[in-house]
């Protein structure tokens, strides 16, 4: 990665780019680490913590994997990690966060909580309209690898998909797969100790699509939520949302660009089609499949169908959440505008490459030239 930022053309954003990578990033690293290490002593009962039966809601990006999640955390059975939480992975520092949050509503007026929606605003801006983000909002798993150069979420900031691979866990060797899971394990931990340890993991991560496989070895006990929507509509809208990060970030070489763009297409296929390989394999997972048109229209129906699925029984208290998030879900849309010739996509290829999806889920083997609207933080 240090390789690739010092060959970016513009020096601004080299510049930029290189004091994130190599010297923001390691020191945040080192600090996490310090606290880890101290989460152990403070904190002794975290050993023994267990996580059991975690749910994994993964999908191609835009795919209703949000609104999915937001649904399932209305039921209080379930744990998850907010933004900032994700940023700050360590038990004791999200002790101090909480015990510095209770100041600020208790002796300072709100100031701190002021100024970080502030903050908010200017750092998540430009994509608010496409994906809403904040530092107390359930987000991806993924980010807590950010500080090991692991996420997914560093293409947004770097165009480079030809050369950073972040997708394809199950391909690794299996300690690189240990590696990561373990870390993965030890956060959800952390979190299960702060929220509840009765609690399950709920997660929602697109990019866990290519890691299906490695989390069965880390969880055996998972169970999956997978979403699946028209290709023509999610593939355009992610691009669209890279593309916008990228303009963003300053990044402007548009051979690059058309390099990761393409790659990101690439990576799109095997999105749908990975995840339903690695679980064909593994009879004895529980899973659920969701199409994006029931979860939009009827969206306690499907909730209801997920949840046989995966054996877990409805409460009275989510089954109320859900008449009242019923109406809600359907009302809300942007003004989010994408289409494939905006990138130079053609419908043909998609449908030749995902054709017995387009069977199985009866979409339609044209598109329109233009998708005008879609769900809210889809």
């Amino acid at each position: 990665m240090a390789k690739l930022v010092a060959r970016e053309p513009n020096k601004r954003q080299r510049r930029k780019l290189c004091k994130l990578v190599m010297i923001r990033v390691p020191l945040r690293a080192l600090f996490h680490s310090i606290c880890f290490f101290l989460d152990g002593i403070f904190f002794p009962k975290l050993w023994f913590v267990k996580v059991k039966a975690p749910v994994f809601i993964i999908g191609h990006a835009r795919s209703g994997t949000t609104l999915a999640h937001r649904l399932m955390s209305g039921d209080e059975r379930f744990s998850t990690f907010k933004y900032y939480e994700l940023l700050l992975p360590s038990l004791l520092q999200k002790k101090v966060v909480r015990g510095l949050a209770w100041l600020d509503d208790n002796l300072l007026g709100h100031r701190l909580e002021r100024r970080l929606q502030a903050w908010g605003k200017r750092r998540f801006g430009a994509t608010q309209h496409i994906h809403k983000m904040g530092l107390n909002i359930p987000e991806e798993d993924d980010l807590m690898y950010f500080n090991s150069c692991a996420s997914g979420f560093w293409a947004t900031k770097l165009p480079y998909m030809d050369s950073l691979d972040f997708f394809h866990i199950d391909q690794r060797p299996i300690e690189s797969r240990r590696r990561l899971m373990n870390f993965y394990r030890n956060c959800v931990r952390r979190q299960l100790y702060l929220n509840g340890r009765e609690k399950i993991h709920l997660s929602k991560n697109p990019t866990y699509c290519g890691r299906v496989g490695a989390l069965i070895e880390a969880f055996p006990d998972a169970r999956f939520v997978l979403l699946y929507r028209n290709p023509y509509e999610t593939i355009p809208s992610l691009l669209k949302l890279l593309h916008v990060s990228w303009g963003a970030q300053g990044n402007q070489d548009a051979d690059q660009i058309n390099k990761s763009t393409r790659e990101m297409v690439n990576l799109s296929y095997e999105s749908y089609l990975h995840p339903l390989d690695v679980l064909g394999s593994h009879p004895e997972v529980k899973y659920s499949i969701i199409d994006y048109r029931e979860l939009t229209t009827t969206p306690k129906a499907t909730m209801e169908q997920v949840y046989y699925d995966l054996s877990l029984p409805i409460t009275d208290e989510f089954e109320t959440f859900l008449d009242d998030e019923e109406n809600r879900t359907r009302k809300h849309e942007t003004s989010h505008t994408y289409s494939l010739e905006e990138f130079g996509l053609d419908d043909h290829e998609i449908h030749d490459k995902l054709a017995p999806l387009f069977i199985r889920f009866e979409w339609a083997s044209h598109t329109p030239r233009e998708q005008d609207k879609e769900l809210t933080n889809v």
